[in-house]
C-alpha cells in the first residue's frame, strides 16, 4: 500500500512538471474510448426473440386456457363460480403434457358445476410467471367461494381430481337422521358437528367448521376423514353431542372424543390440529412419487408393513378393498361391531365361556357404571335409569376366539402389522419389484408383508387367504418362506461363465457333483466389470471340465438366502463338490488375476475323503484331470485334422469339376444367344412380310366394293330405261312380247349365275388365304427348327409362291373385268 501512494505521488509530481503529458494521456484515452463505444452501439442482438405461445388445451375444451399468463383473468373468473380449479402449466413439462388429457376429461364432465381455468405460468412476458414462484409443474389450486388456494397433491388422473373436486365442492355431508349417521360412522373415519340453525340462519360455529374442513382437504388427499353436520337434537345425542357448536371425533379402536372447547380455541386449525391428531385409522393409503422420494421408506420404519396392491377407483364401490379392510380391522379391534356396541364391556366373572356385557346409552358413562356393576353369576338385570341416562347389563353365553384365529390378533403378537394400500395402475413397477409377476392380471391384487428391521420379505400365493397369510406371520416360528426376487432369463445361452439368478442359485451352485467358482456383482459396481476379463480367462482354461463351473449371479437383480450373501462387491466364494458346506471365499487382500484364482482353484478342489479307497483309478486331483483332458483334446484335435484334410481334398476335386462344367455352360450360352439373334431377325423379316400380303389382301377387298357399287348402278340405270320404253311394248304384237320376256329372263338368269360365280369366286379367295396363312405358320415353325440355309430356301419358295398368287388374283380380276363389260354391253343392245 505505501509502495502504491508513493507511485501515485511520484507521478502526480511529474503531471505538474509535465502539464502536456498529462493532457496528451488524457486525449489519448478519449481517442480509444470513443471508437470502442460507437462499434459497441452498432453490435445488434444476435438473440433471437421467443415466438408467443399456442393455446395449450383445444378451443372446445370447456375451459378458459390463459396460455398468455394474464393471472388477472384468473381473479375474475373466480368470482364467477363457487367452485373453481386453477391450472398452471409449462408447456414443455412432459407432467403437463400428460395431465392436459386427464384435465379435460374432467372438465368435460363437471363444468356446469367447477370453474376450469388453465394459465401458462412460463411465458416469461406473462403476469403469472413474474409473481408466481414454483419449483414444479403442473400446479393445481382449487378455490371454494374464494377460500384457497386448496392445492391437489394426489395422482393427475381423471378419477382421483373429480373425486377431490367432489369434496372440494361439498366438504360436510348433511346427516338427517340416526340410521344417515350410524351408516356415515361404519363406512368413513367421522368427524361430526352440531349446530342449531334455529337460533342463527348461519351460525359463526358452522363457518369455523366448514372451513376446518376445507383446511383438512390440504393435509388428506385420499378423503379418508370426512366432516358431517347434524342440526337435529335427537340425532346429535346418538353421539353424545347436547351442546351447541359441538364437534365429535368418531374412533373405532378406542374412545371417542369431544371437542374440548374449554382447553383448545374453536379455530380453524385447533380443530384440524386436534382432528389428526388423535384420528386412527386401522388402514392407510399411501402414493409414493416414483422418484427419489422417503415416503414409503418412513413407513416401513415403523414397523411390519402389509402392502396390497389393487385397483382402485375412487368413483366407485371396491369388493376387494372393503375385503381387506374388514380383516384389518378384525385384526386390530376383534369384529366388525356397530357403532353402539362400542358403548359396551364385556365382563368376565368366571373361567367358563360365560361373559356379561355391560351397554350404556352414553359412552363417557361407561367407566362410572363399571364400578358400580358387582356380578357373581351370570345374570339378567332389568333396565333402570340413572342420573347419565338408561343402561342396562345383560349376560349371554358366547364362544372364545379360538388361539389360531386372527380375531384381534395385534394385542397378542408382538410381530403388529400395518396396513397399507397402493393402486396397481399407479404403482404395478414397484409391485413388480417386489415380487409380482409380469403375466399377473392387475385386476387381482398383491399382497405382501415386508419387515426391514429382520430383512424378510413375504408374498401371498393367490389360493392361500389373507388371514391364514397374517396368521402364519405373526406365529413365533414362522412357516412362511422369504420371497426372493429374481431376474428371470429370457433365453438360455451356451457361454464360459454361466449365469445364476435366484431361481436357478441351488440348483446351480448345490450341485454335488462338481466344483462352483461364484462371482458375486451388480451393474452398477466398477470393480466388478474390470474383473470380467479375467474370469474369461479363467473359464477358458478350465472349458471343457464338466468337473468345474465358473459362475456368476447379479446380487442388485437376485436376492439370495441370507447364508449365501456376501458383504461387499465383487466377491469370489468357491463351493467345493461333496463339501458344498465348507464354501471358502477368496482372500480380500489378494489381488484377483489369472494366476491367484487358478492357484485358489486347484488348492480348494481336491478329491472328497469316501473316493481315496473306493476308486483308484480315477485322477486324485483337478490338475490330473484337467492334464488328462488336455490330453484327449490333442487327440481329438488330430483326428479333426486328418479328417480335415480328407474333406479338403474332396472339395478341391469338387470344384475343379465345377470350373469346367461352367466353362461349358458359357460356351453353350454364348451359341444359344447367337441363335436367339438369327431368329429374332428372321422373326421380324416375316411380320415385314405378312403385313404387306394383308395390305395387298385390304386393297383386293376395295376394289371388290366397287365393283358392287357400279353393279347397282346399272341395274338402276336400266330400270329407268325400261319405264322410259313402256309405252312401246305395247304396240309391239303379241309374239314379241313374249320375245322380250324370254330375253328378260335369260338377262335375269345370267344375273343370277354371275352372282353365284361372284359368290363362289370369293369363297374360293377366302379358301386360298385360309390355305395360305395356315402354309405360313407352317413354314414359321418350319423356319424356327431348322438352320438358316433351309430358311432362306423357304423364303424364295414362298415369294414365288406369292408371285404366282398374285398373277391368278389378277387374271380373275381381269376376267371378272371382261365379264362385266359383255354384260352391260348385252344390255345395251337389248334395250
Amino acid at each position: 500500500m505505501l509502495r502504491i501512494r508513493a507511485k501515485l505521488r511520484q507521478a502526480a509530481d511529474q503531471m505538474k512538471r509535465r502539464p502536456e503529458l498529462c493532457c496528451g494521456a488524457i486525449l489519448l484515452t478519449c481517442a480509444l474510448i470513443l471508437p470502442l463505444t460507437r462499434t459497441c452501439s452498432r453490435v445488434k442482438s444476435v438473440v433471437a426473440s421467443p415466438r408467443a405461445p399456442l393455446r395449450f388445451f383445444p378451443a372446445e375444451a370447456p375451459l378458459a386456457d390463459l396460455f398468455l399468463g394474464q393471472l388477472e383473468e384468473v381473479d375474475r373468473l373466480l368470482e364467477e363460480a363457487d367452485v373453481s380449479l386453477v391450472f398452471y402449466y409449462a408447456p414443455w413439462c412432459a407432467h403437463c403434457i400428460t395431465a392436459r388429457q386427464h384435465i379435460q376429461q374432467v372438465a368435460l364432465r363437471l363444468a356446469q358445476q367447477v370453474q376450469f381455468v388453465a394459465v401458462n405460468c412460463w411465458w416469461h412476458q406473462g403476469r403469472c410467471r413474474k409473481q408466481k414462484i414454483f419449483f414444479q409443474y403442473p400446479v393445481i389450486h382449487l378455490f371454494y367461494r374464494r377460500v384457497g388456494p386448496i392445492e391437489y397433491r394426489g395422482p393427475v388422473r381423471s378419477e382421483y381430481l373429480e373425486s377431490f373436486i367432489q369434496r372440494v365442492c361439498a366438504p360436510l355431508t348433511y346427516l338427517p337422521s340416526v340410521r344417515a349417521l350410524h351408516t356415515f360412522l361404519t363406512q368413513h373415519q367421522a368427524v361430526v358437528g352440531y349446530f342449531r340453525f334455529s337460533s342463527s340462519p348461519q351460525p359463526a360455529g358452522y363457518i369455523t367448521f366448514l372451513l376446518s374442513a376445507l383446511h383438512a382437504l390440504r393435509r388428506d388427499q385420499q378423503g379418508e376423514v370426512r366432516f358431517a353436520v347434524v342440526t337435529n337434537q335427537a340425532v346429535a345425542e346418538g353421539v353424545s353431542l347436547r351442546e351447541d357448536e359441538s364437534v365429535y371425533l368418531h374412533r373405532r379402536l378406542n374412545s371417542s372424543l369431544v371437542f374440548p372447547r374449554t382447553q383448545r380455541n374453536f379455530t380453524v386449525q385447533a380443530i384440524c390440529d386436534w382432528v389428526f391428531e388423535h384420528r386412527e385409522s386401522v388402514i392407510h393409503w399411501i402414493q409414493p412419487t416414483g422418484a427419489k422420494s422417503y415416503s414409503l421408506e418412513a413407513e416401513l420404519q415403523k414397523g411390519p408393513a402389509l402392502l396390497t396392491f389393487l385397483p382402485h377407483n375412487p368413483l366407485t364401490a371396491n369388493q376387494l378393498l372393503t375385503q381387506v379392510s374388514a380383516v384389518a380391522l378384525q385384526y386390530h379391534c376383534g369384529s366388525e361391531e356397530d357403532l353402539f356396541l362400542r358403548c359396551c364391556q364385556s365382563l368376565s366373572f368366571s373361567s367358563d365361556a360365560s361373559v356379561c356385557e355391560l351397554c350404556v346409552s352414553r359412552c363417557w358413562a361407561l367407566a362410572l357404571y363399571l364400578q358400580r356393576v358387582r356380578l357373581s353369576s351370570c345374570r339378567s338385570i332389568q333396565s333402570s335409569y340413572g342420573a347419565f341416562g338408561r343402561w342396562s347389563v345383560c349376560c349371554r353365553s358366547v364362544p372364545r376366539p379360538p388361539l389360531d384365529s386372527i380375531t384381534g390378533l395385534q394385542c397378542r403378537s408382538n410381530k403388529t402389522l400395518r396396513f397399507y394400500l397402493l393402486d396397481t395402475q399407479l404403482h404395478w413397477p414397484l409391485a413388480q419389484r417386489l415380487g409380482a409377476s409380469a403375466d399377473q392380471s392387475r385386476d387381482l391384487p398383491f399382497i405382501t408383508i415386508i419387515n426391514l428391521r429382520d430383512e424378510t420379505h413375504y408374498v401371498l400365493n393367490h389360493t392361500d387367504a389373507l388371514e391364514d397369510f397374517i396368521q402364519n406371520f405373526s406365529a413365533s416360528y414362522s412357516p412362511l418362506h422369504r420371497h426372493l426376487v429374481g431376474h428371470k432369463q429370457q433365453q438360455q445361452t451356451q457361454s464360459l461363465i454361466q449365469e445364476v439368478t435366484s431361481d436357478s442359485f441351488l440348483h446351480t451352485v448345490m450341485d454335488s457333483q462338481r466344483d462352483v467358482l461364484l462371482l458375486y456383482y451388480s451393474v452398477w459396481c466398477g470393480f466388478c466389470s474390470v474383473l470380467n476379463h479375467v474370469f474369461l480367462q479363467l473359464a477358458r482354461l478350465f472349458q471343457g471340465n464338466s468337473a468345474l463351473m465358473v459362475a456368476r449371479v447379479n446380487v442388485g437383480r437376485n436376492d439370495l438366502p441370507w447364508e449365501f450373501m456376501v458383504d461387499h462387491l465383487p466377491s469370489v466364494l468357491f463351493f467345493p463338490r461333496h463339501r458344498k458346506q465348507m464354501s471358502v471365499k477368496f482372500p480380500e487382500n489378494t489381488p484377483m488375476t489369472v494366476p491367484n484364482l487358478l492357484r485358489f482353484v486347484l488348492q480348494h478342489s481336491d478329491h472328497a475323503p469316501w473316493e481315496e479307497s473306493g476308486r483308484g483309478a480315477e485322477p486324485q486331483s483337478l490338475l490330473e484331470a484337467e492334464l488328462q483332458a488336455l490330453q484327449r483334446q490333442v487327440f481329438s484335435l488330430h483326428r479333426a485334422r486328418e479328417h480335415l484334410s480328407q474333406q479338403l481334398s474332396v472339395l478341391w476335386r469338387e470344384n475343379r469339376r465345377l470350373t469346367l462344367h461352367t466353362h461349358t455352360l458359357e460356351t453353350q450360352n454364348a451359341e444359344l444367344q447367337e441363335q436367339s439373334g438369327r431368329l429374332e431377325t428372321l422373326y421380324r423379316e416375316k411380320t415385314r412380310q405378312l403385313s404387306d400380303t394383308v395390305h395387298k389382301l385390304q386393297e383386293l377387298a376395295d376394289a371388290s366394293e366397287e365393283l358392287l357399287e357400279e353393279n347397282s348402278l346399272l341395274k338402276v340405270l336400266l330400270t329407268v330405261l325400261r319405264e322410259r320404253d313402256g309405252w312401246e311394248g305395247d304396240s309391239r304384237d303379241t309374239d314379241g312380247q313374249e320375245e322380250a320376256d324370254g330375253q328378260e329372263e335369260e338377262r335375269q338368269e345370267e344375273d343370277r349365275q354371275e352372282e353365284a360365280d361372284r359368290q363362289e369366286a370369293d369363297g374360293q379367295e377366302e379358301e386360298r388365304q385360309e390355305e395360305a396363312d395356315g402354309q405360313e405358320e407352317e413354314r414359321q415353325e418350319e423356319a424356327d427348327r431348322q438352320e438358316e440355309e433351309r430358311q432362306e430356301e423357304a423364303d424364295r419358295q414362298e415369294e414365288e409362291r406369292q408371285e404366282e398368287a398374285d398373277g391368278q388374283e389378277e387374271d380373275r380380276q381381269e376376267e371378272a373385268d371382261g365379264q362385266e363389260e359383255d354384260r352391260q354391253e348385252g344390255k345395251c343392245e337389248a334395250s
